[in-house]
């Protein structure tokens, strides 16, 4: 098992966190309002097998569309993310031989140089992590109910991201 036999729904406390998340078999979504943890999502997802683990840690950057920014600002329709993720994490499991993956997702606002999201994947080989890690943040930015609020310096609050982010932005 990966943090525990079967699939618990629940408060996660692995990563000194009090969040949503799903946990089953060799994988682990969550959604947090905290700070993550970047080194032990990686430790997580390690194993004696593995031969390589890749990771993707997307950041807040202090620029957008010619702007300065000062934050994001994350929403989810958390029930339905936990879902989507899961399931896109199973597809993962489905087409690469992987071990372990870990997709951990920061909702509310996110300084820049923090991390809003942190993706993990280890496999017995490097190439099979990292098409994994590449395919799960392709679609966790297409797919999840997750919407994305730009801060500015000049004071201007924007809805940025996917189609589906501008449609839910009221």
């Amino acid at each position: 098992g990966f943090l525990r036999k079967g699939v618990s729904k629940g408060v996660l406390r692995t990563f000194g966190l009090a969040d949503k998340f799903i946990v089953s078999g060799s994988q682990m979504v969550q959604i947090t309002t905290s700070p993550i943890n970047i080194e032990l999502v990686i430790d997580s997802v390690r194993t004696p097998e593995s031969g390589g683990i890749d990771t993707f840690i997307g950041t807040t950057r202090n620029h957008s569309k010619g702007r300065v920014v000062s934050a994001l600002e994350y929403e989810a329709y958390e029930p339905m993310a936990l879902q989507v993720m899961e399931r896109i994490v199973e597809e993962a499991q489905s087409r690469w031989p992987v071990q372990k993956i870990a997709v951990i997702h920061r909702i509310g606002r996110v300084e820049v140089g923090q991390a809003s999201v942190v993706i993990a994947v280890s496999s017995v080989h490097r190439k099979e992590a990292f098409e994994a890690c590449r395919f799960l943040i392709d679609r966790l930015k297409e797919d999840v109910p997750i919407w994305k609020r730009e801060y500015f310096t000049d004071g201007s609050i924007e809805w940025s991201g996917q189609p589906h982010e501008q449609a839910a932005s009221r």
